[in-house]
Parts: C-alpha cells; structure tokens; sequence
C-alpha cells in the first residue's frame, strides 16, 4: 500500500477555515518553524510574512517561550477556574494591568478573540440590564471584523462571510469610519439614538480584516469622548492592534481618550497557542457585585485561564518588552515606510497605507476589489512559489511580520511585491 503524503491525509478527513473544499489546492505541510520561517514537509522555507494570522510576533518555536511552556507543564497542565487560582493567570494578570491604559483594573479570561469580544458585549448588556436599564444596542464601524461567533458577528459588517446567518444577528448600528468631513455628523447621529446604544466597539486605528483601513487618532479620541458623555460604554477591540503592531504596546496608547473595556488575544501568546483576554474598568465590575446572584456574569469556558497557554503569555510579554524587540518594532515601522514612499505612485497601486508593522497595499486592478477576485488567487500563489506567505485581502496585499524579521528578509519581501505589480 501506498504511502499517503500528510497533504493527502489532510485532505481525507480535515476541514479548513475560509476555504471552499471543492476546488481548493492542496494545503502545504508544514513540520517545522524556525524564527520567521516555516518549514515545510519537502524542504522548502517560507517567510511568514503575515504571522499566521497575525498571531506570532516573536518567530516561530522561540526557544524561551517553549523553555517556559515546558516548566508549567511539568507543574499544572489546567485546572478548572471556577473557585480556584494559579501563580500563571495571577502573575499575568498583574503584569498586563501595569501596562494597559490606568484606568483597566479586572482582567476576565477566554480562548481568543471572538470569545474576548463576546465576554466585552454580554458585560456591556448585563451592565445596563443589572441597573434596570434598557439598552440593547450596540455602536459599531462600516467595514468592522470582531470575530466569527455570534455576537462578534452581530457587531462585525454584513458580508458574504456573514450573510447565511444575517436573520440571526442582533440589530447593530453602523457608522463611517471618523475624519475631518463628517465627525461633527457623526456625533449628531450618535446623540440621537444614545437612548438605545448599550456600547460602541471598535478596532482601533486599523480595521483588520476588513481591509487594513487605517484611521487618526484624533477622531476617534472625539468619538470615545462623545460616547462617554451621551452614557455609552466603550470597547477597544485589540486583538490584532495590540501588542506592538501599531508602533505602541496598544494600538489604545496613541489616544487621549481610553475605552471602558478591552479585548485581547492574537500576539498574547505569542502565537503559541489559544487565549483571550477582556479587561475592564472597576465601574464595570461594581455592577455585578451584589446579593443578588442572577446579577452573576454568567460566562465561562472550560480551559479559562490554561496556566500553560498563561505561562505563554507570560513568556511572550517578557520579549516583547525587551529594548532590543522595541528597537525591532521601531526598525520594521521605518522599514514599511521607505518602501511604501518607494510604490505609492506605481501605476498600479491604488493607495499604501503604514501604521507601525502594518503595511497595506491596495492593487489598483480590472479584476475589482472583492475578496473573491482572481487577482488574489493569482497574487497568493505567486508568493507561495516566492517562498513568502502573504494572503490578500481580495485585492489588498498586507505585510505583518514577526518582530524578528531581519531587513534583508524585509527587503526579499519587497521586492517580491514590486515584481508582482509588475507581472499583475
């Protein structure tokens, strides 16, 4: 019998995310990560380049982080978080409050992003619902991506992702994104149905998923502020922002005004392995504290709190606080900047937006922007035959590298761009 290729096996019994199975090629095997490389079954290295999902922000099988994962898990794998503690998720929790925005004071564990973000919209809800309160709903951008469960559905745009399920999401209601032209409209618009918002969640800075849309400060900070003031709660969701990628630790540190909640997951880790995070003000946490029991946030997952996935994070946070992977960050968001001065007036590039480690480029391309245009095949599997892993956004190419990539492999990557605005 013949020996069937991990590839084969995959394809036998496995189901991807974000993949129509009926015409996809097969998947590449990957048995080994090094730094910012992977390694795959035959040999061949590909640059990370997007951090497999946005998740590694220190490279692949770093050996401190796998040094650290392997003391927690010769003490304690897990053990269940309702009623009991660990040193990891105390030790953590501490350590993130010190270098959130003052104001954060309880830290609430889950899985990951999706999950961050529903436990940040049930504590909204229930907030006004414990003081009597109606509010029902939610504040949201045009374009927003917060997670594919079901309220971070509900608060994400509508869109072919989301359409089989649109008659199951609650009522959201959705706003441009804020600039010098429509600021004060957006202010009267949120003041008219204030009565209704429960919250006001947001990416903040840069929209992730839909598009790597980029937005200033400023114009937030004068949304979060007018929120506050009309008694709505606010909800920075950090999970890709957060963790260096926008230059700062948080993508929150370039505002003035800081959100009620936030959420966490993605580089928490480091990319090792599942957790989330949503904090919250002492306010917020007040209204649940009663004699009365079914004020209880009645939320939880069975591997709350994993002491190995918090031994991660521990170890992943002690590296991103280095001088050196500060410097790093530094040296990437000049990096991006050079070379997007370098495209921004090629013919084909629509518009290069840089926010710290990020860099997006929009093809200015006949096949249109949709996500499912062939010009993302094509570019996709043009830099997988690069050896670079890049994965458009219908027809955006994004750049969100480890913070150990080297300048030369910047620089690969590149160039590897530059030759596809020439071939496509």
């Amino acid at each position: 019998m013949a020996i069937k290729s991990i590839a084969e096996r995959d394809r036998e019994f496995i189901w991807h995310p974000y993949t129509q199975m009926k015409n996809a090629g097969m998947p590449v095997p990957v048995i080994r990560g090094e730094g910012v490389y992977l390694i795959a079954e035959d040999g061949k290295r590909y640059i990370d380049a997007v951090s497999s999902w946005w998740v590694n922000i220190h490279g692949h099988a770093h050996p401190y982080i796998a040094e650290k994962v392997a003391e927690q898990l010769r003490t304690l794998e897990h053990v269940i978080f309702a009623g009991f503690t660990h040193p990891s998720a105390v030790d953590l929790a501490e350590r993130l409050l010190k270098i959130l925005p003052e104001e954060q004071n309880k830290v609430f564990y889950s899985d990951n992003g999706s999950t961050a973000v529903e436990v940040a919209l049930k504590m909204c809800f229930q907030y006004w619902s414990n003081q009597g309160i109606e509010k029902k709903k939610v504040l949201a951008f045009n374009n927003s991506y917060h997670g594919d469960t079901f309220g971070a559905m509900a608060v994400s745009a509508r869109s072919a992702f989301t359409r089989p399920f649109d008659d199951l999401l609650f009522d959201v209601r959705f706003i441009d994104l804020p600039d010098k032209e429509n600021i004060q409209d957006l202010k009267s618009y949120i003041s008219s149905i204030s009565h209704e918002l429960s919250a006001f969640i947001f990416e903040p800075l840069v929209q992730g998923a839909g598009g790597m849309l980029m937005y200033e400060a400023e114009y937030l900070d004068q949304l979060i502020l007018h929120c506050k003031n009309e008694g709505i709660l606010t909800v920075a969701d950090e999970v890709m922002t957060g963790f260096g990628r926008t230059g700062k630790l948080f993508a929150s540190d370039h505002l003035t005004e800081k959100a009620d909640l936030m959420c966490f997951s993605k580089g928490l880790t480091g990319g090792t392995m599942a957790l989330g995070i949503t904090t919250c003000t002492k306010r917020i946490y007040e209204a649940f504290l009663s004699d009365d029991k079914l004020k209880t946030l009645f939320h939880g997952h069975s591997f709350t709190a994993n002491p190995i996935a918090c031994a991660a994070a521990l170890a992943s946070m002690d590296i991103l606080l280095r001088g050196e992977t500060i410097s790093a960050i530094e040296r990437i968001k000049n990096s991006h900047q050079q070379f997007a001065e370098r495209i921004k007036n090629h013919s084909k590039v629509r518009d290069v937006r840089q926010t710290g480690t990020i860099l997006a480029i929009e093809w200015d391309s006949s096949a249109g922007t949709s996500y499912f245009n062939q010009l993302r095949d094509n570019l996709y599997d043009f830099f997988l035959e690069e050896g670079i892993i890049l994965r458009p956004l219908g027809n955006i190419i994004y750049i969100l590298p480890p913070y150990c990539i080297s300048n030369e492999e910047l620089d690969f990557v590149y160039s590897k761009i530059s030759l596809a605005l020439e071939r496509f």
